[in-house]
Parts: C-alpha cells; sequence; structure tokens
C-alpha cells in the first residue's frame, strides 16, 4: 500500500477465496534438531516448457550416501516419481483426504493442482531403498530488486519422513539447491518459513513483514472526493493484473507474478473473495482492494494502488459499506504501519515475521544491485562468510567507475574501507529491512565506525514488499 513515484516513467495503463485456512500452512511436524526438516508448503512455479527443458538438461546424476550400513541416493525426481513426491508432502503436512473434502478439494483436484509445480520446477531428493525419503523443491521465479528484475529461487516443499530426519539430508538438499540456483543465475532465493532458526542456520534472514491491522467501523476515514470510480470485478479481470504488474516493477521486492503465480495466489481462498479496481476519470486502472465479507467483517487480503487518487477510491469503496460491517480486518506487506494514515490512529496492528531471503551469489548480486550513488573514489572491502556456500566465502572487492558497479573476489584486504558480516547480515541489509547503523549496533557487522554514514547513504531505504505465499 505504498505510494509510488515512478509511474511517469511506465507506458499509460489502458482501460477484472480468504478465510479458509491454506491446507499446508503451518503444518508438519517440529524440526529435527539435527537435520531439521522444515515443511514449507509447495508452489507454482514459472512458465511452462521452457523450465521443464532448463530441468531436464540440469537432471543430476544420483550419487550415494553412506549412513552407517544404509545407502541413500541423491537424484532428480523424474515423472515417474509424482506419486511418491506428492504423498510425502500430504504425510508432511498433515493433509486428509476429509481436510481436502471439506475446503471443497478432492484427492484428484489436489494431485492435479501441484503437477504443473512439479514439472516446472527443480525437484530433488534422498532415495532409500528406491523410495523417497527426503526432498526439496525450487521455483524459478523473478523479483524486482531496486528496480532490476532479477531471477529468483523460491525454496519450497522441504520435507523429511520422521525416520530419516537427523542424517544431514536437508541440509545437504539445501547445498545442492545453492550450486544449482548459482547455476542458473537466480541470484537470490526466497522462502516462506516454518522454522526460522533453521534457516538462519543455512543462510536465510527475514527480509519482510506481514502486518495486520483492525479498524473499528467508527474509526473508518471520511469519503475524500475523487473523480474515477470503483467497480466490482471478476477476480480474473485483466484490469487487476495490470495494476499489479506495475505495481511490482516498482516495488522493490515484489515478486513478478505470471499465469501461474495468479493462478497460486488464488489457490486457497474460498468462493467468497471479491475484487473491486479502481478506474480514474479516463478509465485507467489505478490500484484494487481484494476482499470478502462475513459476519460483519470487511476482510483485506491485499491492497494495491499506484497514486493517492486510487487509495482515497478504495477506503472510499470500504467505507460505503459501514452499514454492513462492525470492523475491518487486513494484511500489511509495506513494513510500515497503517495508523498514521487514518485520522483516529487508534487501531489494533500487529506485526510478524514473513518472508526470509538469501543471496546465492555475492558478486553477481551486488554487481546488478542499484546503489543510490557512484563515487569513483570510493571502494569497499566486504569480508562474507557463508557456510554453505564457498563461492561467497572470502572478501570482495566493490567500486564504482563509468556508471557501473564492480564487485572482484580478492585473496588479501588493500583498502582502509572494510567490513565484515555474514552472508544473512549481507542480505537483510541490501535487501533493506534492516538498516547499517542497526545491525552495527547490535554486533551484525564488524567494521569502523565512520563508514556507517557512507553504508546509509549507499544503501537505498525501500523495504521489500512480499504478499504471495509459495
Amino acid at each position: 500500500m505504498r505510494i509510488l513515484h515512478k509511474q511517469q516513467h511506465l507506458p499509460p495503463l489502458e482501460g477484472p477465496r480468504l478465510h479458509e485456512q491454506h491446507p499446508f500452512r503451518g503444518a508438519g511436524v517440529p524440526p529435527d534438531e539435527h537435520d531439521g526438516a522444515p515443511l514449507v508448503p509447495v508452489a507454482r512455479p514459472e512458465r511452462g516448457s521452457a523450465a521443464q527443458g532448463a530441468a531436464a538438461q540440469h537432471r543430476e546424476a544420483p550419487a550415494g550416501k553412506d549412513v552407517g550400513t544404509e545407502v541413500f541416493e541423491l537424484r532428480q525426481l523424474g515423472e515417474e516419481d509424482f506419486e511418491e513426491f506428492e504423498a510425502l508432502l500430504r504425510y508432511a503436512f498433515q493433509v486428509s483426504t476429509s481436510e481436502m473434502a471439506r475446503i471443497g478439494w478432492s484427492d484428484m483436484e489436489m494431485k492435479q493442482s501441484k503437477m504443473p509445480i512439479f514439472e516446472a520446477s527443480h525437484v530433488m531428493g534422498w532415495f532409500y531403498k528406491g523410495h523417497l525419503a527426503s526432498q526439496i523443491v525450487i521455483y524459478p521465479m523473478e523479483v524486482n530488486i531496486q528496480g532490476e528484475i532479477c531471477k529468483m529461487g523460491g525454496i519450497t516443499g522441504v520435507a523429511t519422513y520422521p525416520e530419516y530426519t537427523g542424517r544431514g539430508l536437508i541440509h545437504s538438499l539445501i547445498g545442492k539447491s545453492l550450486e544449482y540456483m548459482r547455476a542458473q543465475q537466480q541470484i537470490v532465493s526466497y522462502l516462506c518459513p516454518y522454522s526460522i532458526p533453521l534457516y538462519r542456520k543455512h543462510g536465510w534472514e527475514i527480509v519482510s513483514d506481514k502486518m495486520t491491522f483492525t479498524i473499528k467501523d467508527t474509526q473508518l476515514p471520511k469519503r475524500h472526493p475523487v473523480d474515477g470510480q470503483i467497480e466490482r470485478v471478476d477476480i480474473e479481470c485483466e484490469d487487476l493484473h495490470r495494476v499489479y504488474k506495475y505495481f511490482a516493477l516498482q516495488e522493490h521486492g515484489a515478486l513478478i507474478r505470471g499465469k501461474l503465480e495468479w493462478e497460486e495466489y488464488w489457490r486457497w481462498d474460498s468462493d467468497d473473495v471479491m475484487a473491486a479496481v479502481y478506474y480514474s476519470a479516463d478509465a485507467k486502472p489505478l490500484g484494487y482492494v481484494i476482499y470478502y465479507i462475513e459476519n460483519e467483517v470487511f476482510s483485506i487480503k491485499e491492497m494495491v494502488y499506484l497514486n493517492q487518487e486510487a487509495k482515497y477510491g478504495i477506503w472510499n469503496y470500504i467505507s460505503a459499506h459501514f452499514s454492513m460491517i462492525t470492523k475491518v480486518e487486513g494484511a500489511n506487506y509495506t513494513g510500515e504501519p497503517i495508523a498514521f494514515q487514518f485520522e483516529d490512529s487508534e487501531i489494533d496492528e500487529s506485526i510478524q515475521p514473513y518472508a526470509m531471503a538469501r543471496i546465492v551469489d555475492v558478486q553477481r548480486f551486488i554487481e546488478l544491485y542499484s546503489f543510490q550513488f557512484e563515487d569513483p573514489k570510493l571502494t569497499l572491502e566486504i569480508e562474507v562468510s557463508d557456510v554453505m556456500a564457498p563461492w561467497n566465502n572470502g572478501i570482495f572487492h566493490v567500486s564504482w567507475r563509468d556508471g557501473r558497479t564492480f564487485c572482484e573476489k580478492v585473496n588479501t584486504w588493500s583498502t582502509g574501507h572494510r567490513l565484515s558480516l555474514d552472508i544473512k547480515t549481507l542480505t537483510t541489509m541490501l535487501m533493506g529491512y534492516k538498516r547499517p547503523t542497526y545491525l552495527y549496533n547490535n554486533d551484525r557487522i564488524d567494521m569502523d565506525y565512520h563508514l556507517l554514514k557512507t553504508l546509509e547513504t549507499l544503501i537505498p531505504p525501500d523495504k521489500p514488499y512480499f504478499s504471495d505465499y509459495f
């Protein structure tokens, strides 16, 4: 729900199921203290045959893992493994046939919904005696990192049968996943964590929050005059997709949604979910709200607007339900509380960590990163520690010239502008979730104090927006 300031640089716009619990959300056995198989919901991957071809080219040769007298085989899953893939997800996430029936899904529909994910993603697993024991899914996506559209590897579908935990299977799968993502030039990885401590141990860090809010009907904003109008539309309305596309191209951290990403976005919503699009006086779609109404509560799944006019128009629409509702509840992913925007700011807001990320390839990430200024006289040397990705371990010499950022891995220090940190701290700092000063004050960065002002100026202040779940 940010006001965007880059709209003038884009071509002109032309002029569309929530309360049920996600059957995989918050489910599964607790992580094992040695292995910690985190159970993260499986996701919709990217786009069709091209992704399948890339995955086929990268199919791994089997590898063996000796565990006592037992031998495990590591390989990429093929079509013949789909039944075991689906069975492990169901077991790990405790998804029963009766639960599926409760939310209107048949067993066959559930399997069919997972097949596109399975086909377009890169799925690896450990097999014991020919049967799947542990697995991980890499979902190929794209995200906006400070205005650059980057390849992203989404980690999901991570699960292990309980009898195989404690053997390091997930640890090794994560290592193999990082190697694969680097080969695919997926320079950053996102995930929606089941276990934050486990993923921190492997180099991921929190980069975005989910803020929930409750507004009483008497606290709703007064009507603000606007020139346009809002219309209820079908959830497949192309205008809704257009608004999000423009929003995501401007909003740091946002997922670039294709057809399959939109299908997954709606996957577990009830049939009562509705959408309304705000149109300007010249019929351009400038914002939307996705919501449902139940038991006199107006529940917002997502609100997106491209300018203040659209924001006012959407809140006018919500306030027009005054006689039907007693309160408004919703989710906000901007990283900033919304209470300040209301005349009566005494609303209830809560915050919880949402998405985690990690840089997969430090050198490529820094070279693509949009720093706020360039100074040919400035050089930084960043010492990074990464227990899972050895190519990220070491000293990186960063400099700027001719409008470009250069990052070179070196063997020794050569400047006075030095800082040392681990991969998860570097990730959350460059993603903008935590500022350098905060990280320095909390002993997450080792450097001279005088460098703080330089870092604060170099790194853009935008916090990531990420509202999807996979």
